[in-house]
């Protein structure tokens, strides 16, 4: 683990993957390895990840990045309900910090990041889930966030384990 100051770090959002297509795909590549559960499986290859990265981006979907000495060390994504019922709220999704910059609240300045911008697109429901036992659990619970509910079995680890997911919401 590295410390770090927290004035050192820089979370900004992009609006476009280019510039950025290496140090995100790296990123993703190393926390899916690392055993994150965000939706892919270890082995990740970096041609994968740089297909996930070029098709993510849409007026919906907001992304964040969080930069140390010019390095992107996480990211996280907000996703806006496109549903006529739905227009009050919006979803976290695959909240990442590199593994060896972890515990050093990167993972909550990104987090502060996305509450912002849920507030400017006046969005009064943030939701969000996570694997049941990961450390992010503390995070959310920490920030505010709300236990709804667990689903058992959902998602599959690189062993083959399925895991409950947890989730979680919160009402700005």
């Amino acid at each position: 683990m590295v410390f770090l100051l927290l004035n050192e770090l820089k979370v900004e959002e992009i609006t476009s993957i280019g510039e950025h297509i290496t140090s995100l795909s790296e990123l993703l590549v190393r926390v899916v390895e690392d055993g994150a559960s965000i939706g892919f499986l270890p082995p990740m290859k970096l041609p994968e990840a740089e297909n996930y990265w070029h098709t993510l981006l849409k007026p919906e979907v907001i992304l964040y990045i969080a930069k140390l000495n010019n390095e992107i060390v996480g990211s996280v994504q907000l996703h806006l309900s496109t549903k006529e019922n739905g227009s009050h709220r919006a979803e976290v999704a695959k909240l990442m910090t590199h593994p060896h910059f972890r515990r050093n609240g990167i993972g909550r300045s990104l987090m502060e990041k996305i509450e912002e911008r849920a507030n400017q697109e006046k969005r009064t429901l943030i939701v969000l889930d996570t694997r049941e036992g990961d450390s992010s659990n503390l995070l959310y619970q920490k920030i505010g966030f709300v236990e709804a509910g667990r689903i058992p079995f959902f998602a599959k680890s690189a062993n083959g384990e399925l895991h409950t997911t947890v989730l979680y919401y919160k009402t700005l």
